[in-house]
């Protein structure tokens, strides 16, 4: 087929119409849209069906970067900071220790398994070191199944924030590769320096965001989301520049975002969750695209063997070792072991050996893809079975919409007042997400003048307007009156 702009569009829209069909399906099935994906990919190669020829391993890597920006930004975004700080310590060590700990061990057992060398082989176990718990919660969440206890936030935090570490990682060795004479030990300063400007930077942006969405006031509401991705995109490319981590500082700088008020909160967490799953389709078929079926064969037997090593050995190993401090039951830790899929970013991680000319990388390519589908395949499909068996499983609560668009808070409010504004009251003139507003209330409308209106985070009080104010309850009142500076009296 020649390639045309109209044809790339059509395949385009034909390919993103039938992944959202395949992720439907997938949640009846039980298995992670991921597959889907990567197999609509496949089928449209120039081996499939499609007679796609691409074979673009640079072009792949440049959407897989920013398709992961956008993935981590989104789930950053939607992080909630009271779930993930009591298990802050627990969700670090795994996603640094246990990412080290699994590249380690799998790198070991590829050494002497394939006659790689121990570079090399550690190439391999970097790659493949970090965990896609997006696949993990569609089937969670498709099948309406809850964990108990912390699990899940610390399947969240982990998820969130390995991606990091496996991406330094996979760079020291390859500028161990490049440098041979180098050793481990002078990529200390070089870590220290990655993780460092990573999290500082990330802090600084995510508190620069969210004073510049605050103070911008654009005429056009539809450019807020325009705003909020040049700044993802700078974030990422300023930290990246100044030899930070860029994947580290988008994903803090979108937990200190997704936890502070800014006007249109509401409406731009959705946008970000549509455009993570855009990204994900697109990564997805993308590195589908890029692998060749034919090469897969002759790496399926010590594909097997890796994949079993990685999933009953490597895992359990890097979880049980970074959990031992902590209070943790048996069967918590053996299900966080399981909990051990691989996404699409081990496969956009595996280009960058093949684009810096290591000798094995089309072989290593090759076997990070087997070693994911079937991580998915094996793990994705049990993973509600085995929450049960462990008896780790509850039943999730099915969240009902409400017609109503609140714009700061997630849920429904008990405790309705009303409080006038006078011209002596200083937030008079402020917006209303300038108020150090509790987060567990919300004003539902302004009475101004008799005329009702829906206020946003970028409504400007007025003398007189009467506020409608829902609080989740009683003891949240106090603290309404006072960031509204109104005298509170008990009644």
């Amino acid at each position: 087929m020649n390639l045309t702009a109209e044809n790339i569009l059509l395949l385009s829209s034909i390919l993103l119409f039938l992944s959202i069909l395949a992720s439907k399906t997938s949640y009846r099935v039980g298995v992670p849209a991921l597959i889907m994906f990567l197999l609509l990919g496949m089928l449209a190669g120039s081996e499939g069906i499609g007679k796609i020829n691409f074979n673009d391993p640079k072009l792949a890597q440049f959407i897989g970067v920013i398709a992961l920006n956008f993935i981590l930004f989104s789930g950053g975004l939607d992080t909630k900071w009271e779930s993930v700080r009591p298990v802050l310590w627990k969700g670090i060590t795994l996603s640094t220790v246990g990412v080290l700990i699994t590249a380690v061990s799998l790198g070991v057992f590829a050494h002497y398994l394939m006659g790689f060398t121990l570079l090399e082989g550690m190439l391999l176990g970097a790659t493949v070191s970090s965990t896609d718990a997006a696949a993990v919660f569609s089937i969670l969440r498709g099948r309406n199944i809850g964990l108990k206890k912390n699990l899940g936030p610390t399947l969240e935090l982990e998820s969130g924030s390995n991606d990091p570490m496996a991406y330094f990682l996979m760079v020291s060795l390859l500028l161990l590769f490049k440098q041979p004479d180098s050793g481990f030990l002078e990529l200390a300063p070089f870590f220290l320096k990655q993780m460092i400007i990573g999290a500082g930077l990330g802090y600084l942006m995510g508190r620069s965001m969210t004073f510049i969405i605050n103070k911008i006031n654009l005429d056009v509401d539809g450019l807020y989301p325009v705003l909020v991705t040049a700044l993802v995109l700078f974030t990422f490319s300023v930290t990246d520049f100044v030899g930070g981590n860029g994947f580290l500082a988008v994903y803090i700088s979108s937990v200190i975002l997704g936890n502070s008020n800014f006007i249109h909160k509401k409406s731009l967490i959705r946008f970000y969750d549509g455009v993570a799953w855009l990204m994900q389709i697109i990564m997805f078929l993308t590195l589908g695209l890029l692998v060749f079926p034919s090469d897969i064969p002759p790496i399926v037997g010590p594909g097997i063997l890796l994949s079993l090593f990685l999933i009953f050995a490597a895992r359990p190993l890097s979880v049980f070792i970074s959990l031992a401090f902590f209070r943790m039951r048996f069967r918590e830790k053996l299900f966080i072991s399981w909990v051990g899929l691989r996404g699409a970013v081990p496969i956009v991680f595996a280009t960058y050996p093949m684009l810096a000319g290591v000798d094995k990388a089309n072989e290593i390519f090759n076997i990070v893809f087997f070693i994911t589908v079937t991580s998915v395949i094996l793990q994705g499909t049990t993973l509600s079975s085995v929450a049960k068996w462990l008896h780790l499983s509850v039943p999730e609560k099915i969240k009902k919409r409400s017609p109503l668009e609140l714009e700061l808070v997630d849920s429904f409010k008990s405790e309705l007042l009303e409080i006038e504004l006078n011209e002596s009251n200083p937030v008079v003139g402020k917006s209303i997400v300038q108020l150090s507003f509790p987060k567990t209330a919300i004003i539902i409308m302004i009475n101004r003048q008799g005329k009702f209106i829906r206020p946003g985070g970028s409504t400007v009080l007025e003398t007189g307007d009467k506020l409608a104010i829902l609080a989740d309850n009683k003891e949240t009142i106090p603290k309404i009156y006072e960031s509204l500076n109104v005298k509170y009296s008990f009644v």
